[in-house]
């Protein structure tokens, strides 16, 4: 059984008319997004824009909120989020906004009410820093970039 929690949504004014962000399968991780735009809103190839998703949400200390692509739109559109994945802190109370661009070859429209990114929530550990002269040795080391032969 998969741990729930309570998470606040708050549909801003200009969104009342669109449904909350759902699930689209009982196996889905994220939850599906929707463009609060206005009229529709043309990405073109190279072009990155703002749109707004009509919510708000209050999520619960230790929990942060991740803006992903949509895969479908990736793969037949070259249409993604830019900063991917986007992170929505606990204390932010805004409206989630999601910075798309697109990477394909044609023009796309965003209309009212798409499905544009995917909300998945992590719970988080926070970082205690201690700062050391020498890190523990591993295997691996510093080796990095490709080294497993493997690209």
């Amino acid at each position: 059984m998969l741990k729930q929690i309570n998470v606040l949504f708050k549909k801003m004014e200009h969104a009342k008319d669109l449904p909350l962000p759902a699930y689209a399968s009982e196996g889905a991780s994220g939850l599906d997004l929707l463009a609060a735009v206005d009229r529709d809103i043309l990405i073109a190839p190279g072009e990155f824009k703002l749109i707004p998703t009509g919510i708000a949400v209050a999520l619960p200390a230790g929990y942060e909120g991740q803006i992903r692509p949509r895969s479908g739109l990736a793969l037949n559109y070259g249409l993604t989020v830019l900063n991917a994945p986007g992170t929505i802190d606990a204390d932010y109370r805004g409206e989630i906004q999601v910075i798309m661009i697109n990477l394909g070859r044609e023009n796309y429209r965003i209309q009212r009410g798409e499905r544009i990114a995917q909300l998945v929530v992590n719970e988080l550990a926070r970082v205690k820093i201690i700062a050391v002269e020498k890190l523990p040795a591993t295997d691996r080391g510093s080796r990095g970039f490709g080294h497993s032969g493997k690209f």
